[in-house]
């Protein structure tokens, strides 16, 4: 049956009008950057976003993320210890200074991982859970494809220098997001401020933390050929933003860029609800039921992202193959919510029955099908 546009055009003006305080769009002077809206999936802000990158030490969310993994399916406990090999050992670049042939507490590297962004106990993790680094790394890289990071793959666990080692600044965004919502009680390790080991002090390499509100991880990078980068995140009155950037040319740079860009997503954009869980959106026809018409709803609350003090208008259709025949069951998907907002991409929601709508006795389907046939109508 043909797909009917059932609603016309529902504009809602959800501002007054007046001229935004703040513009929104900005330059960075990053060679890749991205700036999501967690809530909604909305990207404020895109830099070559799809473009291979390396990574360097943000590779290293990668191996945290799986370490988190092993954790939460019982497969390692934060007390249980892992030998350091003199692979992990020798590992040059930042360092948690483990010691070859001593044992580790899991927790301790984990640390050593997030706030100290050591190489050494990033390789001694992925050892102990894999065996060796590469057969850990190929686990990273099935992992990533699972998670939806179409664009990225590793060649190890560290982030070291390699030709064949990269990802997207949109694809790390994403990793990021699945780390805060499958981890919650393993995410605090990021935003600890310092951690000391075997009678060394070092302070976490994030440099958000403390800077800018809210502000709890994720993992700092730099190498000669990446620049230096970041993968940060804010949380502020309940709104989280991600932000990834990369290529910038020294400390400083990545500190004020990243406190620069997540305080003008936070001032620039909000959350609007449009629409609650349950609330009915429009009917449907029904064909052979006792009733007529099937009331649409949505199945979660529906928020967009809108720029502040800016007139926004979010023209909603309704799409549909029609009309839909009983019986209906409460629930069923019937028809699709589509949203467009400028300058945004689509958006389509599903549209679920309200109601169970029973089937019409033989007779009353027998007077259905005759109608039809003669007017052509349902």
């Amino acid at each position: 049956m043909k797909i009917k546009n059932f609603l016309s055009v529902v504009a809602f003006l959800l501002a007054s009008g007046a001229a935004p305080a703040y513009a929104v769009s900005i330059e960075t002077p990053a060679t890749h950057a991205i700036l999501v809206d967690v809530s909604t999936g909305t990207m404020l802000l895109g830099k070559s976003a799809d473009e291979h990158m390396p990574t360097s030490s943000m590779s290293k969310t990668m191996t945290l993320y799986m370490v988190f993994d092993a954790l939460k399916q019982g497969q390692l406990k934060l007390t249980d210890e892992l030998p350091v090999s003199e692979k992990a050992w020798r590992m040059q670049g930042s360092k948690m200074f483990i010691r070859v042939g001593s044992k580790v507490k899991v927790e301790d590297l984990i640390r050593g991982v997030a706030i100290q962004s050591g190489n050494d106990a990033t390789v001694a993790l992925a050892e102990g859970l894999a065996g060796t680094e590469d057969a850990f790394v190929e686990r990273m890289n099935t992992r990533a494809k699972e998670l939806g990071m179409a664009n990225s793959h590793f060649m190890d666990a560290s982030g070291w220098p390699a030709p064949e080692h990269y990802s997207t600044p949109r694809d790390l965004a994403l990793l990021a997001q699945h780390l805060i919502t499958d981890f919650p009680e393993y995410y605090h390790y990021f935003s600890e401020k310092k951690f000391t080991y075997n009678k060394i002090h070092q302070q976490n390499r994030d440099p958000l933390l403390g800077k800018v509100e809210g502000a709890d991880g994720i993992k700092t990078g730099h190498t000669d050929i990446a620049g230096y980068g970041l993968i940060g995140s804010a949380l502020r009155n309940g709104r989280r933003l991600i932000l990834v950037i990369n290529g910038l040319k020294d400390e400083k740079a990545r500190q004020e860029e990243g406190a620069k860009l997540l305080e003008w997503g936070f001032r620039n954009f909000e959350n609007k609800q449009i629409l609650k869980a349950g609330d009915e959106v429009e009917k449907a026809r029904v064909w052979l039921g006792k009733e007529d018409e099937v009331p649409l709803v949505v199945e979660k609350d529906l928020t967009v992202v809108l720029p502040v003090g800016n007139r926004s208008d979010i023209k909603m259709t309704v799409s549909y193959a029609g009309p839909a025949e009983a019986p209906i069951k409460k629930g069923t998907p019937l028809a699709k919510l589509n949203i467009t907002i400028p300058d945004q991409p689509p958006v389509s929601v599903a549209l679920l029955a309200k109601d169970d709508v029973e089937r019409k006795w033989l007779l009353g389907r027998i007077a259905d099908r005759f109608h039809y046939l003669v007017s052509g109508t349902y």
